[in-house]
């Protein structure tokens, strides 16, 4: 019996500092992936503040669906997934104003307080379940209130949906980023009237709604020249929120497990059937957010490896640039526990001096930063794991759920350090991997829209067969981890 070709989908997936285009094989036993094209996110910071160069991560989108289509290889359908909470404001010609903001400009600091005094911090989190971040969208959106951008616009698309529009002239909203905006009601799945009302914003700028796996469109014949795809190549929509694909491809084979996909930011929480609104989950800053099939993610954003990336930019620029992998050999034979941080504390948050920062931050709580680069890492990533601890055993005590291991998905599934580290601090076993987890639930929310996967169990199931995880234990010193974390506020 001759067994059917798999069949390639393509995957753009933009992270907040790097994208890539990659292509994977689906068969019934087989899920292959194939890097076609990797390329830089770098802000443009102009007069106006910090912005994505929006232009550009398109042009390098369409190179990679080139280099796809130049393969000869038949693309059954593109997904595209990025970060959240940032978007776009077209026109009524369809033109895009201006550049879109990055999360990380502090433009938004002012405007924080002028939404919660319309409406105040509890029923906003009764209503949307998420956590308070600054740069959350319903506070960049009275940030542009007033604005001729806003005033001239018709239509507001986050960015993966831009992307998606200008290869297929479709509008929409996917459903897993538009529960990042604070304008989605995370019980009903919907957008919320009285919350758009409540801000004063055009309801007609929120395009509907859709479902990952839900057709986006065709590609038009600019996108189709520029790549060379067939003209009936379809767009699907995946789980277009980076984290919501990174969550559906962890390869678990129960319900009884938690996450940290692990990044730039890294989101460490469990998967629930409904959200969890109390008090109580709202003092603990925790998020609900939309994952595929209208599961519910329930986690926190944990500052990530920012903290560690942004720490080798400092040092590059006074001259210091060792290699990480030898930055994390010397980090393991380090002196433990030297230094600590809370990796959420505010002024981690925008780009700048980060080894400076670190040094402030430990003076205020009266320590020292080690004064070597790999005790510096040292500290970045034990305090990672302290943050890992706190986020997985705070989320099942406020949902009820306990876990019996640790899925760490994404690029910091790489870093072996911290993947032991987080196993030591939380006492769990830490399953590391998939790395391109993200990619990897974009192209299998496309193949179950094509019926080559059943349902969720399956996906993992496909993803746990072909992918490799590594398993680490933790070494049972629970006491010194206890005290660490009282130390830094993080028990």
């Amino acid at each position: 019996m001759n067994t059917p070709s798999p069949t390639a989908f393509a995957a753009v997936d933009l992270g907040a500092t790097s994208g890539r285009v990659i292509v994977g094989h689906v068969g019934r036993d087989r899920l292959d992936l194939d890097e076609v094209h990797r390329f830089d996110n770098t802000p443009v910071r102009l007069p106006t503040g910090l912005h994505w160069d929006i232009r550009g991560l398109y042009r390098a989108a369409l190179d990679g669906l080139r280099r796809a289509a130049g393969g000869g290889t038949e693309i059954a359908s593109i997904g595209i997934d990025s970060w959240a909470v940032d978007y776009g404001l077209l026109d009524d010609a369809g033109e895009l104003l201006g550049s879109p903001f990055h999360y990380r400009d502090p433009r938004t600091e002012p405007f924080v307080e002028q939404v919660r005094a319309r409406i105040g911090p509890e029923e906003l989190y009764r209503i949307t379940g998420l956590q308070h971040l600054p740069f959350n969208t319903v506070f960049q959106l009275a940030a542009d209130a007033g604005s001729a951008r806003m005033a001239a616009a018709r239509t507001l698309l986050m960015i993966p949906d831009l992307l998606s529009f200008w290869l297929t002239g479709a509008v929409g909203a996917e459903a897993t980023n538009a529960s990042t905006t604070g304008l989605f009601d995370a019980r009903t799945r919907t957008w919320s009237k009285e919350l758009i009302g409540a801000i004063g914003l055009d309801p007609h700028l929120l395009p509907a709604l859709r479902r990952p796996g839900d057709p986006a469109g065709t590609l038009l014949p600019a996108a189709r020249a520029a790549t060379g795809l067939p003209a009936a190549t379809p767009v699907t929509a995946v789980a277009s929120h980076d984290t919501a694909s990174a969550v559906a491809a962890v390869p678990a084979t129960g319900e009884d497990f938690a996450y940290i996909s692990c990044g730039t930011w890294s989101l460490v929480g469990l998967e629930l059937t409904a959200p969890v609104l109390t008090d109580a989950s709202r003092a603990a800053n925790f998020t609900n957010e939309l994952g595929i099939d209208d599961t519910v993610r329930y986690l926190r954003n944990v500052m990530g490896l920012w903290l560690l990336s942004e720490t080798q930019r400092g040092w590059q620029t006074r001259g210091v640039d060792t290699p990480l992998p030898t930055l994390l050999a010397q980090a393991a034979r380090a002196e433990p526990f030297a230094a600590l941080v809370d990796p959420d504390d505010p002024s981690f948050l925008a780009p700048g001096d980060m080894p400076t920062r670190l040094a402030s931050a430990c003076a205020r709580t009266g320590q020292t930063l080690p004064d070597s680069p790999a005790g510096v890492v040292r500290c970045i990533l034990e305090s990672l794991a302290l943050a890992h601890r706190q986020a997985v055993r705070q989320a099942c005590e406020l949902s009820g759920r306990d876990v019996k291991a640790i899925h760490l998905v994404g690029g910091g599934s790489r870093n072996t350090l911290l993947c032991q580290l987080t196993a030591d601090a939380t006492g769990l076993p830490v399953l590391a991997g998939p790395t391109e987890a993200t990619a990897l639930g974009n192209i299998l929310v496309q193949a179950r829209a094509r019926g080559l996967v059943a349902d969720r169990a399956h996906l993992r199931r496909l993803v746990a067969a072909t992918q490799t995880v590594r398993r680490h234990l933790p070494r049972g010193n629970d006491p010194a981890w206890a005290a660490a974390a009282a130390r830094v506020g993080l028990d």
